[in-house]
C-alpha cells in the first residue's frame, strides 16, 4: 500500500495533535504507511491546495463546515469526513484511522 496522507482540521489544531499521535501509533502497529498531520481549519484550504492529501478529516467542533469542504475537495477526489464524537472524545486513534481508511476506499 502506498503512503497515504491524512489531514485533520479542527478549530485551532491543538486538541487534534494528541489524536494524531495516537493515530500514528496505530498506523505503525498495523504496518500502515501514513503521514498524519493536523492544521487549524482556517489553514486547511491552503494546505490542500499546495500539498497532496488522500483524505480530510474534520474535528467534531467544525462539523458545520463539512458541506463546504466536500464541495472544495470533491473535484480533487479527496474524501471528507467528520471524526465521530465518541472516537474523538476518547482519542481512539485506531478507530479514527479505520474511519479514514474507509473514507479512502470510497
Amino acid at each position: 500500500m502506498e503512503k497515504k496522507t491524512i489531514l485533520l482540521a479542527c478549530a485551532a489544531g491543538m486538541s487534534t495533535s494528541l489524536l494524531v499521535s495516537k493515530m500514528q501509533k496505530a498506523a505503525e502497529e498495523q504496518g500502515i504507511d501514513a503521514d498524519i498531520l493536523t492544521v487549524p481549519v482556517s489553514e486547511a484550504d491552503d494546505y490542500a491546495a499546495n500539498n497532496h492529501i488522500d483524505v480530510l478529516l474534520l474535528g467534531p467542533q467544525v462539523r458545520f463546515m463539512e458541506a463546504d469542504f466536500r464541495q472544495k475537495m470533491e473535484p480533487k477526489g479527496v474524501p471528507v469526513g467528520v471524526v465521530p464524537m465518541a472516537d474523538y472524545g476518547m482519542m481512539n486513534g485506531a478507530k479514527v484511522l479505520a474511519f479514514a481508511s474507509d473514507l479512502m476506499k470510497g
